[in-house]
Parts: C-alpha cells; sequence; structure tokens
C-alpha cells in the first residue's frame, strides 16, 4: 500500500501585523512596515482545528438566569492597588496579559502576587519562565521576602511539557514569563514570531477556561509602546494591563485599557523600592511633596483617574525664543492641547506667546489628558510668562474652550473634596459646576466663567510686564 504524505509550504507572515501572503514582500501590502516578512513552513498537521467548548464540557443551550455563578467569585491579591485596576480582584479562570517597558518592574509585581496569592489562597502557584533560571528566579524571591511551597518555579518553554506540569501540579494560578518565549512544537517557526504567539496564547485561554487556571502573562513591548506581536492577542485575553513609569522615578503606573470584569479607567500607583513594589495609598500627597512653596510656573490640577482624585502639579517655563519660530515642549502633557491653550491665552488673555519658547510637564511621571487640566496649564503658563507667584493654597480644575470659556468639568464634588483633604485653601472651578454643589468641604470654592477672571484673581503680579498692544498687565 503506497502512503502519500501531505506536502508542506511555505508562506509569509508580518511581524508587524500578521499579514500572511503566499509570496515575499519587502513593504507588507497590509501595515506598510518595511522588511518584516517572515517565512514559516505550514504542514497538514498545523491546518487542524480543535473545536469543543472552552469551559471544557459539550455545549448546551441554557437560559441566562440558569448559568452557575457559585465558583467565579473574585478572588483579592491583597495588593489592594492591583484589585482596584482588576475591579476587586483576579476573576478564576481568566486570562491577564501584563505589558511594559524592559525593567519596569513586571517579574517584581508577579511575583510579589504570586506569594500573596500562594500564601492567601493555600492554591499553589507555578510560575513558568523563559527567560531565567531556577535560581535566578529564586534570588529575586529572596530579595522580594516571597516564601512558601507553594510557588512552583518551572523554567521551560515547550508548551507540551508547560501542559503536562499543568496536569501533574494542578495549580489554581498560572504565571507565564513570558508569552514571546513560549514554542509550540506543532509550528516549524521561531519563538516569538506572529503564529507562535498566536498559538501559544490560544491554548493558554483553553488552559485557564477548562482547568479553571487563572492565568498571568507577561507580554513584550515594542519600540512604540505596543505589545509585541498579532494584535488579535489582546482581543483573545480577559484583561490587558499596561505598567507604566519612568525608569528614572519610583513612581509606577499600573493601567488596565481593557478589562471584562471591571473599569478600565482604574490606576494603580506603585513606588519601586530595593525590597520590590509598594503601594502607594496617598499619590497626591506624594508627587506635591517636593513642590517649591513661592515658585512661578507652578500650579496644581485635581485630575480625575478613573474613580480616583489625584493632585498632581503642571509645571512651565516660557522663555524667549532666539530663532523665528517658538518652541514648544511637553513631558506627560498632549502637545497638541497646550499648543491650543497657548492659543487660547495670546487671543483672550491677550499674552503675546508666539515669540516664547514654552516647556510644559506634569511632575511625578504622570501623563494627564483629560480636559479638566486645561485651566492649571494656562495658570502655569501665565505665571511663568509674567514671572507672577500663583497661591501654594490654590489649585484648578476646568475645560478652556477656544472663546476662552472655562466648561464643566465632571466629578467636581470627589475634586473638591479630595483638594480639601489635602490642606489646600482655595479651588477655582466652572462657575456651571456649582449649580447644584453643596458645599461640604473646608475649602473656598471660585466659580469662574473665563479665563481672564481666573488670572486676575490667582496670579500674585511681581513685577510690570508688557503684553500685545504695549499695554500693561
Amino acid at each position: 500500500m503506497l502512503l502519500i504524505k501531505a506536502k508542506s509550504r511555505s508562506r509569509y507572515v508580518c511581524q508587524n501585523c500578521g499579514y500572511v501572503s503566499p509570496q515575499y514582500f519587502g513593504r507588507c501590502p497590509n501595515c506598510g512596515a518595511w522588511n518584516q516578512m517572515v517565512e514559516e513552513v505550514v504542514s497538514a498537521a498545523d491546518n487542524k482545528k480543535v473545536g469543543g467548548s472552552l469551559n471544557g464540557i459539550s455545549s448546551q443551550p441554557v437560559a441566562l438566569d440558569a448559568v452557575d455563578l457559585s465558583d467565579n467569585k473574585r478572588i483579592p491579591t491583597r495588593i489592594s492597588e492591583l484589585d482596584r485596576v482588576l475591579g476587586g480582584g483576579v476573576v478564576p479562570g481568566s486570562l491577564v496579559l501584563i505589558g511594559g517597558d524592559p525593567g519596569i518592574g513586571k517579574s517584581t509585581l508577579l511575583m510579589q502576587v504570586s506569594g500573596s496569592l500562594a500564601a492567601t489562597s493555600g492554591q499553589q502557584v507555578l510560575y513558568v519562565t523563559g527567560e531565567e533560571s531556577a535560581s535566578q528566579v529564586r534570588l529575586r524571591a529572596e530579595r522580594l521576602g516571597v516564601h512558601g511551597k507553594n510557588v512552583i518555579v518551572y523554567p521551560e518553554t515547550d508548551m507540551d511539557l508547560i501542559r503536562r506540569a499543568i496536569k501533574e501540579v494542578k495549580p489554581g494560578f498560572l504565571v507565564i514569563d513570558s508569552v514571546q518565549t513560549m514554542n509550540e512544537p506543532a509550528l516549524a517557526s521561531a519563538s516569538g514570531s506572529v503564529s507562535q504567539i498566536r498559538e501559544v496564547t490560544n491554548e493558554l485561554m483553553r488552559i485557564a477556561k477548562n482547568e479553571g487556571v487563572t492565568t498571568f502573562v507577561v507580554g513584550h513591548v515594542t519600540k512604540d509602546g505596543a505589545i509585541a506581536g498579532p494584535k488579535v492577542l489582546e482581543h483573545m485575553v480577559d484583561t490587558v494591563l499596561y505598567f507604566e513609569g519612568d525608569m528614572h522615578h519610583t513612581y509606577r503606573i499600573l493601567r488596565a485599557v481593557k478589562n471584562r470584569y471591571g473599569s478600565t479607567n482604574e490606576i494603580g500607583i506603585f513606588s519601586m523600592e530595593e525590597d520590590g513594589l509598594h503601594v502607594v495609598d496617598n499619590p497626591s500627597e506624594s508627587f506635591l511633596e517636593e513642590r517649591l512653596p513661592h515658585a512661578t510656573g507652578s500650579a496644581i490640577v485635581v485630575s480625575m483617574e478613573g474613580t480616583r482624585p489625584i493632585l498632581v502639579e503642571i509645571q512651565a517655563l516660557m522663555s524667549p525664543t532666539l530663532f523665528g519660530n517658538a518652541k514648544r515642549t511637553t513631558t506627560g502633557i498632549d502637545h497638541n492641547r497646550a499648543a491650543l491653550i497657548m492659543a487660547v491665552l495670546e487671543k483672550r488673555a491677550n499674552l503675546l506667546l508666539q515669540n516664547q519658547d514654552a516647556y510644559l510637564k506634569a511632575t511625578g511621571g504622570v501623563k494627564l489628558d483629560e480636559p479638566a487640566i486645561d485651566l492649571a496649564m494656562a495658570v502655569a503658563v501665565a505665571s511663568s510668562y509674567q514671572d507672577a507667584e500663583v497661591d501654594p493654597g490654590d489649585c484648578f480644575v476646568g475645560e478652556i474652550g477656544l472663546t476662552g470659556e472655562i466648561r464643566r468639568v465632571n466629578r467636581i464634588e470627589s475634586r473638591i473634596e479630595e483638594a480639601a483633604k489635602l490642606g489646600f485653601k482655595r479651588i477655582f472651578v466652572p462657575k456651571n459646576n456649582l449649580a447644584h454643589y453643596q458645599p461640604t468641604a473646608k475649602i473656598e470654592v471660585i466659580g469662574v466663567t473665563t479665563i481672564t477672571q481666573c488670572l486676575q484673581q490667582a496670579l500674585k503680579r511681581s513685577k510690570t510686564v508688557q503684553t500685545k498692544g504695549g499695554r500693561e498687565a
């Protein structure tokens, strides 16, 4: 009897977007990236599809009210900032992807989570590492104070062996560090390729749903800050968390960009110390502790990150330009928003800024992108330009329109209470926000309608400044 073996064929896959082509292109026809097409050999076995339900049993139609939720109660990690971002704890059988720059602290966070879950839940945690040896992981665990027999380290990249270890250990939690190093032996492509990441993530999803194993996956990021691999990777998982921060600062911010079981507006703030990540209980006080009391070009904004109000210092430095075109440089603030605010100040507040280089910064490594920061940004720019001091007890909240009006913002009560709690004396808010506001906090609330009105009340003029048109300010 003559056996005919199925032939293998080649295909070319873009490592940037996952586009598949039967022929090679120097430039991807889908995303336009150059030199990203990599050849992959596809055998007949690769085309076999695995069917079945995600929950491991035969699927049957069932009424929504009859679905059992007894085994899906959230498990707290005992790390308050992480629980806040996840929505109250981890959901059993969920798949959580954590991305971030190299060295930002992803492995440190997951080792601390592993130790906490192993100690509080009593279940075993299987820590699979494809980048470090077992002794290296043990050294980190010793530094972080993580001990116990319930944390099992397994340095391996072969998914077949990892599946076998999961069946033997039967862990309650699984950590994969990182998904780009894992390898599915059935595929001929190299580890970290689009097809490998897609298949490995699909297998991890089945393990999480079939076995009820809560899985944490570390994902590398590209130079643009996106998680490396196909975009379908983020669609397959239940939660996507980004670990952000400046390598030169101790603060780290954990931000949810996708969460099937909670809000995507929450953030968690940590401080990186020698013995690991520490929860920052009062981030507002931490961000303001180094503020100079009588400096110009500084204003405090009460920004909302999810349901949490955070006070952040916005700094501005105005300097006469030495060239024809003025420079606009921002850190932690959208460049286009800064340019818009300066245009409004020049047109509506009569400040001559077209020949001034502007440098704006949100201190503490925080990124601010909500409209309510407009007023504080404008006050900081005007303070630096006029060399006029802002009272250290003042803070500002409000969106600025193109006609110079101060527009209302959301959650004004929470912002006012946070400012009062930290000892601020006055807060400038949009006047329209005070229509139904009932004063409860011990702070003077000043409603303003225009940017000119706010600047007149907020700035302490230290010297005379010439404005556009030759008039004195």
